[in-house]
């Protein structure tokens, strides 16, 4: 079967003993730590990349309101009057308590008036 084909990896070697926490075979311990031997210059660098974002956050938000410029939002581009109409046209409603035949007796339509159609001459 397959299982028995495959090899087991070998156990650590003298050489690859780990000393004091380091491989003897990494050159130096402290690698990770060597920017600090130019930190004035790691600082601009990190210094520069957070104004770079601070800029494209700028840029962005910009172009957000340049775009917000561009649509119609009542609320906002809308006079306060023309709100309140609004509130007060949602609150018209025909009167319930009155019958159609009340309505048609009080008005002063001509029933037997022609339908009048846009454009035609009578």
């Amino acid at each position: 079967s397959d299982v028995a084909n495959t090899t087991t990896p070998s156990p650590i070697s003298k050489e690859d003993q780990v000393v004091n926490g380091h491989d003897e075979k990494e050159n130096n311990p402290f690698a990770e730590y060597m920017w600090m031997e130019n930190e004035e210059d790691f600082n601009r660098q990190v210094e520069e990349e957070l104004q770079e974002q601070e800029f494209l956050d700028r840029c962005f938000q910009e172009m957000l309101d340049e775009e917000d410029q561009d649509w119609f939002i009542p609320s906002r581009d809308l006079p306060q009057g023309i709100g309140q109409l609004q509130q007060q046209l949602n609150e018209l409603s025909v009167a319930e308590g009155h019958s159609s035949e009340d309505i048609l007796s009080k008005s002063n339509l001509n029933p037997d008036a022609k339908e009048f159609v846009p454009g035609v001459k009578y």
